[in-house]
């Protein structure tokens, strides 16, 4: 291998000089003859034995990252084939043809909706082998399988629906067209929430379904372990690509199923050497990459580069010239050599050296065009998923060589612009029915070339027969999803008791009111083990420390150290059969593991509640993507977006200032968004919450509830009498009605602002004779959705009943002008004010945070009591309900313009 080429393939003794070239030659002869007796596997280990004891006498042996650019599996250890390859091919083509073929219908004239062809056409063998063979539905005795379909080979699943009659013609001819065609709709990518009784799992978003994959592969060990639900022999399957494995979010979690052991899983990666625009690696070997990536994991690998016809010219090849050209040729070419012919082949890869050229010397053009690439052939890919299950103690990754668009001719197999092509000539129809023998005649296809025919041949046809047999082996349908679960009783009122009472004489954060009621929560023993707490890596943080010795954090393996803080009431403590979560510093993991936990009641029939806790500012700033695919997968759970706002973690600073978290998560339709202020509301919400999930009259399941709760430490009030529970849950209720006569106003705060809002009311009535009433809006996003909702219901009912919004009527019969303060930016409270009668004024944190004490920063940002106070002054002047020159003396009073002279807010609690 020339010296430009040793980053392609490990360089094992190029470093090294060869002092005696005619013994090392006897010791290749030694292993030749070896493997030529004894066969791969013998020779696998006398090489494992020697590399052992090479490595125990100091002998300097690098680690093998990468081997050589061919299949891992030796010819002689590939297993027998079990189905009819025939019947299965015959069918096989059929889907080819009527995937390619829905997508060709989608981009008609007056829809052009698209789709993409090329994707399926390049992995259809590497689904087949699995629909046929290892994918195992929910109707198998061991559970089923999950498995992550790569979002663009959608067509293919659909094609195989139709032949198995899940899915109608008129079905097909919906794809894309989910409002247009309602009630025969197919969606573009697996979309669970679009079609809940098909697809399991959203993949489209890049990067996001192999790390889904991981955490659902450690779910189900989870559930094993924990005594829930018997998961050993349900399997994860993630089907990716291989651009799509430049993602961070592809690779960076890798370690986590190595470090777990996770057996139970396999990546299939379709390495077409493409991406959207071009090569992957146009200049590298992305295979090789891969392999030495995946291989440092500590992952299993297993590549599947060269199909059967290979098998031949590999054995002839006595010097090693055709794997040395196979090594060394980089993706680029590989991709140019599949757009040409095989007379091109010959010359450009064959040609490359004397004795490969001779290799090939007696086949002809068309012969070198038809080797294939391994993930095109039937028994090597049956032969690496069958490797994969049986692999014990490494997840798997299988490398597949294949060609984007194969099989659909010369426009679209490996040209750079084949995912974006959605529809096919005549002559590409044409071509594609002959390579396919699909049985379409000329005059079907140019009846209309738009419209060309879907092929089924009915389903008495003995290879329909065998297919659904075969399906019928494996348990049913895939893929499918299914809602039906275990019964759930959920928490009596009594478990809601220590948020009811208030923190006494101690202050307490809402965060330490929230942890105390997801500790009685959990000792409820019918529903406390369906409780998954998950918590990145600040359990501490959050006062959840105390947790670690009686729910103990989940870790596949006994706790095998001798912990630190042994001797501590609260120390760590890991356990197989933990409540605990535990991701490490790793919020994109946590939110995986949560939509595993939050999706198990249709996965597994099992529900389960995840409760995650993060810094409010690392949740839907740093995982948006990923909330937004939990919730197309309909995922249910709590969502604790802890140390909230942008004052109240001032000695943190900019990156730790949460300002407008509530405004990112109000963009996810599935996310109901609150910020409370004390812990009673706290109870209320997330009662409401499991009622809204598990209740038996509750209208839309599928939702997630996102509480903002702080590390400021406040008397925690006892919950009053004749609560306004509704409000609580809707968004709005009074706290305090003030009795002082005066000039009115309306004081509307959020979560920690709630004690400015009432000191601020104290100030009005003692210092300017103001009667201010003090609300606490427990969501202004749900204040605005019910706001929104009433506007529609108006805009297509003109002569119907006006609805009132919520917020309306709360504030109904109350006067003067409403201020609105909470510790996020002024466009958190600015969500209602259209649905607002009178004057409305909103004070936040705007702008970046920054290190200070919690009452600069809130005088800095002008929404501390003070502030509030004015505001609310120089409403009523323009009102002319109190003195003109109000608002200038209380600036002048308070000192407002200095950023010292703020008192709101104390400086208790961990920062």
């Amino acid at each position: 291998m020339s010296e430009d080429t040793t980053d392609i393939l490990s360089g094992l003794t190029n470093q090294l000089p060869d002092r005696d070239p005619e013994e090392t030659a006897e010791w290749m002869q030694s292993l030749d003859e070896l493997i030529r007796s004894q066969g791969t596997e013998r020779a696998q280990y006398i090489m494992r034995s020697l590399l052992q004891r090479a490595g125990a006498q100091s002998v300097g042996v690098p680690m093998v990252t990468t081997t050589d650019y061919v299949n891992t599996i030796p010819v002689d250890q590939e297993p027998e084939f079990p189905g009819d390859e025939e019947v299965e091919r015959r069918y096989r083509a059929w889907l080819r043809w009527n995937a390619a073929i829905m997508v060709h219908r989608a981009q008609r004239p007056g829809i052009g909706v698209g789709g993409h062809i090329s994707t399926y056409a390049g992995a259809a063998t590497l689904y087949e082998v699995g629909m046929n063979h290892f994918f195992r539905g929910k109707d198998h005795p061991g559970g089923g399988d999950q498995i992550y379909f790569q979002g663009h080979a959608s067509p293919g699943m659909y094609a195989r629906a139709f032949l198995e009659g899940r899915l109608s013609e008129e079905d097909m001819d919906g794809f894309r067209q989910e409002k247009s065609r309602e009630g025969h709709a197919l969606s573009s990518y697996p979309h669970p929430r679009s079609m809940p009784d098909f697809w399991e799992f959203p993949t489209v978003s890049m990067g996001i379904g192999p790390m889904n994959a991981i955490y659902q592969a450690q779910s189900n060990r989870y559930l094993q372990n924990r005594g829930i639900k018997d998961t050993s022999d349900q399997h994860v399957w993630a089907f990716l690509g291989d651009g799509e494995m430049d993602e961070p979010e592809s690779r960076g979690l890798l370690q986590l199923a190595a470090n777990d052991k996770l057996d139970n899983l396999t990546f299939v990666v379709n390495c077409n050497l493409q991406r959207l625009d071009g090569p992957v690696r146009g200049n590298g070997k992305i295979m090789q990459e891969l392999e030495a990536f995946f291989r440092g994991a500590g992952w299993n690998v297993i590549k599947v580069l060269w199909g059967r016809e290979w098998d031949s010219l590999l054995e002839k090849d006595k010097n090693g010239a055709l794997v040395d050209i196979m090594n060394s040729t980089p993706d680029g070419d590989y991709q140019t050599y599949k757009a040409e012919n095989g007379g091109f082949v010959r010359d450009h890869f064959f040609g490359k050296s004397p004795e490969t050229k001779e290799l090939v010397a007696s086949l002809t053009d068309e012969e070198i065009w038809q080797l294939k690439r391994g993930g095109h052939d039937y028994r090597k890919v049956y032969a690496a998923y069958k490797a994969a299950t049986e692999f014990k103690g490494k997840p798997t990754v299988i490398l597949a060589h294949t060609v984007k668009g194969y099989g659909l001719g010369t426009h679209f197999e490996g040209r750079n612009a084949t995912h974006q092509m959605k529809k096919l000539t005549l002559d590409d129809l044409k071509a594609f029915r002959d390579h396919l023998r699909i049985p379409i005649s000329d005059e079907q296809l140019e009846a209309d070339p738009y419209q060309p025919p879907y092929y089924h041949p009915g389903t008495d046809a003995p290879e329909i027969k065998y297919m659904l047999e075969r399906r019928r082996e494996l348990g049913g349908n895939v893929p499918e999803r299914r809602i039906k679960h275990a019964p759930v009783k959920l928490p009596p009122a009594a478990s809601y008791a220590v948020a009811k009472k208030g923190s006494g004489k101690q202050m307490a954060a809402t965060t330490m009111a929230f942890v105390r009621l997801l500790k009685d929560l959990m000792r409820d023993k019918d529903f406390g083990d369906r409780l998954v707490p998950i918590v990145p890596d600040e359990s501490r943080t959050f006062g959840m420390d105390a947790f670690f010795p009686t729910a103990k954090i989940y870790s596949p393996d006994t706790q095998n150290y001798l912990s630190v803080d042994r001797d501590l009431v609260l120390a760590y403590k890991e356990s197989p059969t933990g409540k605990l979560i535990h991701p490490g510093i790793n919020e994109a993991g946590a939110v995986a593991a949560f939509t595993a936990a939050g999706t198990a009641y249709a996965t597994h029939g099992e529900p389960l509640v995840p409760i995650y806790v993060f810094y409010s500012m690392f949740g839907f700033q740093r995982t948006g993507d990923s909330f937004w695919a939990a919730a197309d997968q309909l995922t249910r759970g709590f969502i604790i977006g802890a140390t909230a706002g942008r004052t109240t973690l001032t000695g943190e600073g900019l990156q730790h200032a949460d300002g407008h978290s509530p405004i990112l998560a109000s963009t996810n339709p599935a996310v109901k968004t609150y910020d409370p202020a004390y812990g009673y509301e706290i109870g209320h919400i997330m009662r409401h919450g499991l009622e809204e999930m598990y209740g038996p009259d509750s209208k839309d399941p599928n939702r997630m509830y996102y509480l903002t709760v702080y590390n400021e430490p406040i008397l925690q009030p006892a919950e009053p009498e004749n609560l306004d529970v509704e409000g609580v849950v809707r968004g709005i209720y009074r706290v305090s009605e003030s009795a002082v006569a005066g000039p009115k106003s309306q004081l509307l705060a959020s979560g920690v602002a709630v004690p400015w809002a009432l000191e601020a009311q104290k100030l009005l009535a003692e210092d300017w004779g103001v009667s201010a009433d003090v609300w606490s809006v427990t969501s202004w996003i749900e204040l605005r959705r019910d706001g929104l909702a009433a506007e529609e219901e108006a805009f297509l009912n003109p002569d119907g009943e006006r609805q009132v919004p919520f917020v309306a009527q709360q504030l109904a019969g109350t006067e003067g002008p409403i201020v609105a303060v909470t510790d996020y930016m002024k466009a958190v409270p600015d969500q209602i004010r259209q649905f607002l009668p009178r004057e409305f004024a909103t004070l936040g944190a705007d702008g970046f945070g920054f290190s200070d004490t919690r009452a600069a920063a809130r005088r800095y940002f002008k929404n501390d009591s003070h502030s509030m106070v004015v505001r609310a002054l120089e409403m009523l002047a323009s009102r002319g309900d109190v003195d003109v020159n109000a608002p200038t003396e209380a600036i002048k009073k308070y000192d407002l313009l200095n950023v010292n002279a703020g008192t709101s807010g104390n400086a208790g609690g961990d920062a």
